[in-house]
């Protein structure tokens, strides 16, 4: 393959477009859009999109998705002979190992690791990150080992992060340095941002953010066994190994393509297919038997209903080359307009000039809010948030999704500041003579936030809700009422 993916009608490719776009209804009706993806078969891009404003180079949160890269760095490693399958984990981690070393610990090899059997009843990821801090892997090594290693799965994003510090320990790099000349440079993917402890190693389980197209040149080479433009770049026989069945996970309930069994790091699927996935709906999915690949990042709930979207309307439609239809610039047109809604409504009202500049302060909450300024007026709406740590600005567009970038997060039922900026890209209106809504979407991760303030004489109702979060159903509720600046003075 060329450094630049070819694109081709998805017809030429043999896949009818009435076929994608079938596959676009369903998930649309099932779980809703997504944000991204790239349908590649034959090595080429038979169909593409983003719905904006996500765009093609704004790279995305991966989530466990992560872990079919750590794979990969392990695999490399192993064959430049820094470690093997059978090592046992405790000889990487004398310092963190406890005095005494059960006979299921003195067991539990770095295979065990990657096929996620390190005998854990259960999943040891909330006792290890606890904090993340430089005692991760102390903490791992002394959780109790209730099975035989090898003998009983349970999903364990611990035991990736555990690969990661043996690669990081044995090689003298993070994951994402180690793997920049062997695997990133070579597919043509920008040095990317992989989240670390304090001792800079990656999280390996989670924390890498990759464009849409980086997850598409990743499944097209684990498609092609390893190779990328003529050149070996990942051992075939590894690829082998850690797409195919190293655990059966029959033990665990779940969907139908939670239950196919594990490689290393790497889900099986029905219909001979495989995937590394992430969640909120991060996949990168390989079908061996239709030369084909998916790549797919989003925020969406129901992880299973996009499968059973590809099962049902892809996946049967691949065959031989089509003649030209005319479906295709329908689908073309389609694919180029996917957007995210926008919030609808009034650009103005009598309220928004009433409360104008007005500082609420907020009753005691779980996120740490303080205070909360709302002005709204041609061209745009500005809402600032504060806490401890300072104010956050967020510019809401009117009629439109105006893009900035700001230092607030919310996620997963909480509200943190981030120490780095990120996108977002903001739409509002007044929904009600006493109501502002506004939509924030920020652009390099799943989440999509719906923030509804009411004005009531001198007090707010604020709540904030999340299209998809680790809780489900999570909405944030806050009251405030208006303060003099003397009281509060501005952060």
């Amino acid at each position: 393959m060329s450094a630049e993916l070819v694109r081709n009608t998805p017809e030429a490719l043999g896949i009818p477009s009435a076929a994608v776009s079938a596959f676009l209804d369903a998930v649309e009706a099932s779980v809703g859009g997504l944000h991204g993806l790239m349908l590649l078969r034959h090595g080429q891009v038979a169909a593409e999109g983003w719905w904006s404003p996500y765009r093609p180079e704004y790279p995305h949160a991966l989530y466990s998705l992560s872990k079919a890269f750590t794979s990969i760095a392990v695999g490399l490693a192993i064959n430049e002979g820094h470690l093997c399958l059978d090592d046992p984990v405790v000889w990487f981690f004398p310092e963190a190992a406890p005095a005494h070393i059960a006979p299921h610990l003195d067991a539990l090899k770095v295979r065990h690791l990657l096929s996620m059997n390190t005998g854990h009843h259960r999943d040891a990821s909330g006792a290890a990150f606890r904090r993340v801090d430089r005692n991760i892997a102390k903490r791992f090594l002394r959780l109790p080992i209730r099975h035989e290693p090898g003998t009983w799965f349970v999903y364990n994003t611990a035991a990736t992060y555990m690969l990661s510090a043996i690669v990081h320990r044995r090689t003298g790099m993070p994951l994402a340095e180690y793997l920049q000349p062997r695997l990133f440079d070579p597919l043509g993917i920008a040095p990317p941002r992989w989240e670390s402890d304090p001792d800079g190693v990656n999280m390996g389980g989670f924390g890498l953010n990759l464009k849409t197209e980086d997850i598409a040149r990743f499944g097209q080479m684990l498609l092609q066994k390893g190779s990328w433009n003529g050149r070996e770049v990942v051992p075939a026989e590894w690829i082998e190994r850690a797409t195919s069945l190293q655990s059966d996970n029959a033990n665990q309930p779940g969907s139908p393509d939670w239950t196919q069994g594990y490689g290393y790091q790497f889900w099986l699927c029905r219909h001979g297919a495989y995937r590394g996935d992430g969640a909120f709906g991060q996949y990168c999915l390989v079908m061996p038997e239709a030369d084909a690949v998916l790549a797919i990042t989003s925020g969406v709930s129901d992880m299973q209903a996009v499968l059973d979207a590809v099962w049902e309307h892809l996946l049967p439609a691949m065959g031989a080359p089509l003649p030209p239809d005319p479906a295709a610039t329908a689908l073309v047109e389609r694919l180029a307009g996917l957007e995210i809604p926008i919030i609808t409504g009034k650009r103005e009202s009598p309220t928004g000039r009433e409360i104008a500049g007005l500082r609420y302060k907020l009753d005691e909450n779980p996120a740490g809010f303080k205070t909360v300024t709302f002005r709204s007026r041609r061209p745009q709406a500005t809402l600032r948030i504060s806490d401890r740590a300072g104010a956050h600005r967020i510019l809401i567009g009117h009629g439109q999704m105006l893009a900035d970038w700001t230092t607030l997060e919310i996620t997963l039922g909480r509200v943190r500041r981030q120490k780095r900026e990120q996108n977002i890209a903001a739409s509002g209106a007044w929904t009600a003579p006493d109501t502002y809504t506004a939509r924030l979407v920020f652009t390099e991760t799943p989440f999509i936030r719906t923030v509804t303030l009411r004005f009531v004489e001198n007090e707010l109702d604020m709540t904030i809700a999340s299209n998809v979060g680790f809780e489900e159903g999570a909405t944030l509720h806050f009251h405030g009422v208006v303060v003099d600046p003397w009281e509060y003075p501005v952060s």
